[in-house]
């Protein structure tokens, strides 16, 4: 039996995160001549809260300016000296959760994040990129809450219904991921992915002909989406559709030379055509690829495929 890799191919997850910064405005000082009171021995509380605001607002900023110079380590000491001062500030937690995130800290990040959280209760944003870090994390189930919850403060969040609909496809609620995915394309409506997991969780409901049509959107979108060109191919191949599925093949390989899976199934189609020289090509290329990415069983596969070529072939 033909057996192409399973569809379900997890490596084309890409979880999506807010990176928008979240800035604070500076109030500055009035040009035209003010009084000023006199010098008191001792601020008030009110007025030590206010300069303690005041100062954490201009260290936040100050960690922008970081951000913006690609000092990703200054800006961390900046938001970490921000939250210290002001732990009430919540886009002090939430630059640091991303900053945290893009040096790859998932944990931190998502530490920072929920107080962010508990520092602005209707910060959607906070809780959507407290979800992704969990997602990422492989804590689907907390991420599916904090995703649900950023959705109810702004339903029209796209990464949020995206990264819902990832945690959802996780979870093998393939006809709530449906309605996730449906939902960020709507709101996304130039994004591929979400168009690529609807069609993962079509084939996982048996849907070939409307998962068919999301991997046509992804393409569309963006060309060069190699898991989407593959699926595209496995849907043709298991049609008999043996030219087409080669040539969806061939263009996931384009898009992605390392893809091996691409090569994996053109020289199922080979071999199926009984152009068993062709075949032998791919599948021992496809092979050396697998190994090289340490995935030993689909590297055994292959060699198991081409025994099969070696037999067709004599």
């Amino acid at each position: 039996m033909l057996v192409l890799r399973g569809q379900q191919d997890y490596r084309s997850v890409r979880v999506v995160w807010g990176i928008a910064l979240v800035g604070l405005g500076l109030v500055c000082g009035s040009t035209g001549a003010i009084a000023l009171p006199a010098p008191q021995a001792k601020v008030p509380a009110i007025a030590q809260a206010v300069q303690s605001a005041q100062s954490a607002e201009a260290i936040v900023n100050q960690g922008l300016q970081y951000i913006q110079q690609g000092n990703l380590e200054q800006a961390i000491a900046a938001f970490q000296q921000a939250a210290q001062i002001d732990p009430k500030m919540a886009a002090a937690h939430y630059n640091l959760g991303l900053a945290l995130r893009q040096k790859g800290q998932l944990q931190p990040a998502a530490s920072a994040f929920y107080k962010a959280t508990q520092a602005d209760p209707q910060f959607a944003l906070a809780y959507a990129n407290l979800g992704a870090a969990l997602l990422e994390g492989s804590n689907v189930a907390q991420a599916r809450d904090y995703l649900k919850r950023a959705i109810q403060l702004d339903p029209k969040l796209g990464l949020a219904h995206y990264n819902l609909g990832l945690a959802l496809e996780q979870q093998n609620a393939y006809a709530q991921a449906a309605v996730a995915f449906q939902q960020a394309m709507q709101l996304s409506p130039s994004a591929p992915e979400p168009a690529y997991h609807l069609g993962m969780a079509y084939l996982q409901q048996g849907n070939r002909t409307d998962a068919y049509t999301a991997f046509q959107q992804a393409i569309r979108l963006n060309p060069r989406y190699a898991e989407a060109h593959y699926n595209l191919g496995s849907i043709q191949f298991q049609q008999g559709q043996l030219e087409q599925a080669l040539g969806s093949f061939r263009k996931s390989a384009e898009a992605n030379s390392n893809y091996a899976n691409a090569y994996y199934a053109a020289g199922l189609v080979f071999l199926k055509q009984g152009k068993y020289k062709d075949a032998q090509v791919l599948l021992k290329y496809a092979q050396d690829l697998y190994t090289k990415q340490g995935n030993a069983a689909w590297a055994a596969k292959a060699a198991q495929q081409l025994q099969k070529v070696g037999a067709g072939g004599q």
